[in-house]
């Protein structure tokens, strides 16, 4: 036990959240929740009335931000902002895809699976020459 890494707390990254109202709610009571002295959270509920341009920005936010390190965002409403998530090249924060209760999850419009199996299939194909 004398070889714990302290982890100080001031410094740790966030996960933000774009994603339905029960699956945000999910990883709140997980503990996942913050609001800053500005009241800006990490996480955006997306319903019926979100717009496309309020998931835009919130993922434009998210990507921005220095204290976040992962993004989670349904994988549906990522489809709704393709061309932003399909753009977005920076390894931190992290662009995690996931399923939500309504909408499975489908691996053919994961844009970071499909991004790892092409540098997999390159690879394999530079191994061979």
């Amino acid at each position: 036990m004398a070889n714990r890494v302290h982890i100080p707390t001031n410094n740790s990254a966030l996960i933000a959240m774009i994603a339905d109202e029960d699956t945000v709610v999910g990883f709140l009571l997980a503990g996942v929740g913050n609001v800053d002295l500005r009241r800006k959270t990490n996480y955006l509920i997306v319903d019926s009335k979100t717009t496309v341009k309020q998931i835009e920005e919130a993922f434009k936010e998210f990507t921005t931000r220095s204290d976040i390190a992962v993004v989670l965002i349904s994988q549906y409403v990522a489809n709704m902002v393709r061309f932003v998530v399909d753009s977005y090249n920076k390894p931190i924060p992290a662009i995690l895809e996931i399923p939500s209760k309504n909408h499975p999850y489908d691996p053919a419009h994961d844009s970071i699976l499909s991004r790892v199996k092409h540098l997999f299939s390159a690879e394999s194909v530079a191994s061979r020459h």
